[in-house]
């Protein structure tokens, strides 16, 4: 069994064996000609109860025949340009040759003494990223961050430490302030963390999705006057459903006036940090307390590859705890650069790597002109829509998302329409031929394009329309069919 062990005796094994695993993928990225086979859970389950764990194949080409069958063959493709769902992105290349160096050396993010020049590249593009969102550098500032495993854990992380930077130590008192169109993994931390039930408080949004700052300065003023202690203040950069962005310049001069905490949720639209023509839209993001970026967004990385950017580095030593095998304090005397001294994980992987060779390969602004690729063509696809009798469009797009949904002009029934747009969504999966997003606005069913892919037209874009009209149009013949 040593034989599949990776050190310098079987070099060459790895080699073979990493060529065929890519030449296999190579092989299926090539032939995809949908984005989804269609297939069920139920007809896909018996391959995996017909597996016998403790039965080994012992080859690599049968593992990978085997592997075709359960998972490369009804896989669900990103890179297709019908893959219009949610915030999934087709990947560059430079990142996924990181990934293949990164799991073979296999470098732990942690301590200086497993990671190395891993520990530099990733404090170099915190620097890097600090300096765009335009906090500074440590050097200049003391700005500092972490890579994390995604948005969740670096929103959890940035309202973590708004928590313990809070002035009260009475947890009840605590509340956060949110879009009610945020992220629902405020909600979640808050109750990690130990908050009140009623910590959250969802701050309703204008006609753009983007929050309304004089509900926020009420409810601000009101949670003061009663003796509660306004600990944070979550901004959108990016909604998971709209792509709106949150008024920035004008929630800072809130959080300076009440003393709380302000974090900027960009996972979303941290792409427009590697812009030329729209970085403004993040205009008022430099006076944020914590910024959360997904490199695996908007900046076309791999899963995973996240971090969290804070404007005073010394605010991350609520994270930190010393263990005597591991970081123990001395280390901090010895100057020695320990990345779990500010992070919520321990073992963590080099993910860092995929973005330094996509920025050594591409360029910042190579990756910026991805991201206004899509962007412009939500634009295109937003002016499509509002032309389309068929459909009703929600809101122009600030990113690229577009929230919207097939109705009839004969049928007035709301949830008739609902049931019709549920239909279509799943009958357009189950065929494959593209993948949709839904959601719900105002109580009623929505379809949503999520569009991150820069090989996506808009010729796509009206396809989709089409099939998803068909499929509404074919529920809806079917139900007054059986209604006679």
């Amino acid at each position: 069994m040593r034989s599949h062990l990776l050190n310098d005796t079987t070099a060459e094994r790895y080699r073979r064996t990493a060529t065929a695993a890519v030449e296999r993928v190579a092989d299926k990225l090539a032939a995809t000609r949908k984005p989804f086979t269609g297939i069920t859970p139920e007809q896909l389950a018996p391959r995996f109860d017909a597996i016998d764990l403790d039965r080994p194949l012992g080859d690599t080409t049968a593992v990978l025949d085997e592997l075709e069958s359960v998972y490369l063959r009804d896989a669900v493709y990103f890179h297709h340009p019908r893959y219009l769902a949610h915030l999934n992105c087709p990947v560059v290349i430079p990142a996924v040759a990181a990934e293949a160096v990164l799991s073979a050396v296999n470098s732990s993010l942690d301590t200086w003494d497993q990671s190395a020049g891993a520990t530099l590249i990733e404090r170099r593009l915190v620097d890097w990223t600090a300096s765009r969102i335009g906090f500074g550098t440590a050097e200049e500032t003391g700005a500092d961050g972490v890579f994390t495993s995604g948005g969740s854990q670096s929103n959890l992380q940035a309202l973590l430490l708004a928590r313990e930077e809070a002035k009260t130590d009475d947890f009840a008192k605590l509340r956060v302030f949110a879009s009610e169109c945020g992220h629902f993994s405020v909600q979640k931390s808050a109750k990690l963390l130990g908050l009140s039930p009623e910590a959250v408080i969802a701050i309703p949004c204008d006609n753009d999705k983007r929050m309304r700052t004089v509900v926020l300065a009420r409810e601000l003023a009101r949670c003061t006057s009663e003796g509660l202690v306004p600990m944070a203040v979550v901004a959108t950069a990016g909604t998971t459903d709209f792509g709106s962005i949150d008024p920035l310049p004008e929630i800072a001069e809130l959080c300076e006036l009440y003393g709380a905490w302000m974090h900027v949720d960009a996972a979303y639209g941290c792409g427009l940090l590697a812009s030329r023509t729209r970085r403004h839209l993040l205009d008022g993001i430099e006076h944020a307390d914590s910024v959360t970026v997904d490199y695996h967004k908007s900046f076309f990385q791999p899963v995973s590859s996240s971090a969290l950017l804070v404007r005073d580095g010394a605010t991350l030593r609520h994270a930190t705890y010393h263990a005597e095998y591991l970081n123990p304090r001395r280390t901090v005397e010895e100057r020695i650069p320990n990345q779990v001294d500010k992070s919520l994980q321990t073992t963590r992987r080099f993910d860092a790597l995929k973005l330094w060779m996509t920025l050594r390969t591409m360029g910042a602004d190579g990756i910026g002109e991805l991201f206004d690729e899509v962007c412009d063509l939500a634009g295109e696809g937003w002016r499509l829509l509002a032309a389309d009798p068929r459909y009703d469009v929600v809101v122009q797009p600030s990113l690229s998302t577009l929230v919207f949904r097939y109705v009839p002009a004969d049928v007035t029934g709301p949830a008739v329409i609902d049931r019709a747009n549920l239909y279509a969504r799943k009958a357009l999966f189950a065929s494959g031929d593209a993948v949709v997003a839904g959601t719900k606005v105002g109580g009623k069913h929505y379809l949503k394009f999520t569009l991150l892919n820069p090989e996506t037209t808009l010729s796509d874009i009206a396809a989709v329309l089409d099939l998803i009209a068909g499929h509404a149009e074919q529920y809806l013949g079917e139900s007054l069919v059986h209604a006679s």
